[in-house]
C-alpha cells in the first residue's frame, strides 16, 4: 500500500514530482488542465518525457489523472455529453504519454430521470471513450456520496456500467468520505467485511485500483461530499485503522484529498498520519 496524494502542478506538471516528494508522498493524483473548464492543451512529448524521467527517479507511482469536475455521464444535452467524452478522451491520451495508470473520474448527475434513464447514455459515452483511447491507460469510476441525483453512490450502479462495457480497462476508485456518506459502513470491521464482499460480488476486488482517501466533514449516511483531514472527522483514526487493515486494500494507493492543515490541500502532516497508520496495521 502507498501513501500519496492529490498534488498541484502549478508552474509545470514535472513541478508535482517535487511537491510530492516535499510531503512525502509515494504515489500520486493531478490535473493537467483546470478542472472546471473544458479547455484543454496536450502537453509536448518533450514535458511528457522529462516528467516520466522525473518520477521514475524520485520512485514515485502509480500516477493517476483526476478528470475534470465538468464531466457528465447524465448530460441532458448531446452537446455537454460530447464534450464529457472529449474531455475524458484528451485525459487518456495525455495519460498515456506521461506512463500515467489512469484517468479517475465523476461519473455525474442523471438530473432527476434515476439510473436507469441514463444508464444507455452513460455506457455508450464510456463506450466511445474506451474506443478512442490507448488500450494500456485505465477509465476508472469514481464512487459518488448519493449528493443530488450523482451517478454511482451504489456498487450496484458501477457495477452494471462495467458489466454493460465488460472492459478490462474499466476500473474503480474508492473514495472513503464518499463510502461513508453513501451509508456504507466501513469504520467498523464486521461491517467493512460486508462491505467488501458487496464491492467483490457487484464489481470485483481486481477491478479496485486507487482510494481517495478522506475523512468527512459529515455523518454517517448523510449523501454529503465534504472531504475533512484524517483523524479530524466523522470516521477518525480508528475508522482508518480498520480500513486500511483490510486486505482489499493491502495493495492499493491510498490517495489524499483532504482540506490539509493549513487549508492549503494534502500535506506531510496527512501522509505522516496514514504513514503511521499503515505501520500500526502491518504494511
Amino acid at each position: 500500500m502507498k501513501v500519496g496524494a492529490h498534488v498541484s502542478t502549478v508552474g509545470g506538471v514535472d513541478k508535482a514530482i517535487d511537491r510530492a516528494q516535499e510531503m512525502g508522498a509515494e504515489a500520486i493524483q493531478i490535473f493537467i488542465s483546470s478542472p472546471r473548464g473544458w479547455a484543454f492543451k496536450p502537453i509536448p512529448k518533450t514535458v511528457a518525457a522529462a516528467f516520466g524521467e522525473k518520477a521514475a527517479s524520485a520512485g514515485i507511482g502509480p500516477i493517476f489523472f483526476h478528470g475534470i469536475y465538468l464531466v457528465s455521464l447524465g448530460a441532458p444535452t448531446e452537446e455537454n455529453l460530447a464534450k464529457s467524452v472529449q474531455a475524458l478522451t484528451g485525459y487518456m491520451r495525455a495519460a498515456e504519454g506521461l506512463g500515467v495508470a489512469g484517468v479517475i473520474f465523476h461519473t455525474g448527475s442523471h438530473r432527476g430521470v434515476g439510473f436507469d434513464g441514463v444508464f444507455d447514455q452513460a455506457v455508450r459515452a464510456m463506450d466511445q471513450v474506451l474506443k478512442a483511447s490507448p488500450e494500456n491507460v485505465w477509465l476508472t469510476i469514481e464512487n459518488s456520496a448519493g449528493m443530488g441525483d450523482h451517478i454511482g453512490s451504489k456498487f450496484q450502479e458501477i457495477g452494471q456500467l462495467m458489466k454493460a462495457l465488460a472492459s478490462p480497462n474499466v476500473k474503480v476508485c474508492l473514495d472513503t468520505q464518499h463510502l461513508f456518506a453513501a451509508g456504507y459502513d466501513i469504520i467498523h470491521k464486521e461491517s467493512l467485511e460486508r462491505v467488501m464482499e458487496e464491492f467483490d460480488r457487484e464489481i470485483g476486488l481486481s477491478n479496485l485500483v486507487a482510494v481517495h482517501a478522506n475523512d468527512s466533514k459529515t455523518p454517517f449516511g448523510s449523501a454529503v461530499d465534504r472531504h475533512e483531514n484524517i483523524g479530524e472527522g466523522h470516521m477518525g483514526l480508528d475508522g482508518f485503522r480498520v480500513i486500511m487493515g483490510h486486505p482489499a486494500f493491502k495493495d492499493v494507493p491510498f490517495l489524499l484529498e483532504v482540506p490539509g492543515m493549513e487549508g492549503n490541500g494534502p500535506d506531510r502532516a496527512n501522509v505522516d498520519i496514514l504513514k503511521g497508520l499503515r505501520a500500526e496495521v502491518g504494511l
